[in-house]
């Protein structure tokens, strides 16, 4: 049994129960650096428990669509920001919690550039780059603790171009 889930252009407003998208806004809130430099400034909230927020740099394969979700995880200690350091597009997967596994997963294309932050207990699907290069910086929880939940998808969802 083959289920499919159209993939939907990254919002803010439609990716809001999940986290926040972060991309430049229309405007820079203020202008800084002598007036070479335009701030955009708090574009996303790390809620961070019993630890503290670090840098990694993620290196991950491309994929392609229609992908195929089989694995969904969470983290129920912190949030999760992905920003891509180059400009190019990615997959985001996020589902509610239905009884402590993943709900029905939605999908969403980011523009070339756009990032993420991925609200804390949010289930979502593996960092999934849709061209190379795959490098990202994931500002996200450093910590003892049990900060991975992983959810096997049976049967797996197809995800197709929205």
């Amino acid at each position: 049994m083959t289920r499919t889930i159209r993939a939907e252009p990254l919002t803010p407003e439609a990716f809001a129960p999940f986290g926040e998208v972060i991309r430049l806004r229309a405007a820079p809130d203020r202008i800084i650096n002598g007036g070479l430099c335009g701030r955009h400034h708090d574009l996303a909230r790390l809620d961070i428990r019993e630890g503290r927020a670090g840098i990694s740099l993620f290196d991950a394969a491309p994929r392609a669509l229609p992908y195929r979700l089989d694995l969904m995880e969470r983290h129920p200690l912190g949030s999760q920001a992905f920003l891509p350091m180059s400009l190019t597009s990615f997959l985001v997967t996020v589902a509610e919690d239905e009884g402590g596994a993943p709900g029905r997963p939605r999908a969403f294309l980011t523009a070339p550039g756009e990032g993420v932050n991925i609200a804390r207990g949010v289930w979502h699907g593996v960092l999934t780059p849709l061209e190379a290069p795959g490098l990202f910086a994931v500002v996200d929880r450093i910590g003892e603790g049990a900060n991975l939940e992983e959810a096997r998808i049976d049967p797996a969802w197809e995800i197709v171009a929205g």
